[in-house]
């Protein structure tokens, strides 16, 4: 890979499940032709709660920027999509066959469904969260090295 490569983690939000993994993943990256951003399917209206934000730091992951919400120009330049999230509708990003060209983000779709933390023990469940995402970014990086090589 020597051109520039662009991943965008999308959740919900772009509060919690698309932070932390555009901000794990470019943590461990070691191409700097890499470059991982997130976004929500619409931009988060409420801060994190305190407890997620000790979470992720617990990892080393840190929490930062303002939320987005997705645009055809940031999907237009991403290489590859992953939904970081199991409430976003894969649909969202279908588009009619005769509009592939339109819209060249379509084939670029991965949907990892993980779940949101919603209730219970905020904490514990956003840890859990975060393992679930770690795991599924160190499988992606792993497979782009691959593929560099």
């Amino acid at each position: 890979m020597k051109n520039k490569f662009n991943i965008l983690f999308v959740c919900k939000y772009n509060r919690f499940r698309s932070k932390i993994a555009a901000a794990y993943f470019n943590k461990i990256n070691k191409n700097q032709n890499i470059r991982a951003e997130s976004a929500g399917l619409i931009a988060g209206f409420s801060p994190l709660n305190k407890n997620q934000i000790k979470a992720a730091r617990d990892f080393g992951i840190l929490l930062t920027g303002k939320t987005r919400a997705l645009s055809m120009d940031l999907l237009n330049k991403q290489d590859k999509i992953i939904v970081v999230a199991d409430n976003v509708p894969r649909e969202v990003f279908d588009v009619p066959s005769n509009a592939k060209k339109e819209y060249p983000y379509a084939k670029k779709v991965i949907i990892w469904k993980i779940t949101d933390v919603t209730s219970g023990n905020i904490f514990e469940n956003s840890q859990k969260i975060i393992k679930q995402i770690i795991k599924k970014v160190d499988e992606l990086n792993a497979q782009l090295e691959r593929s560099r090589k």
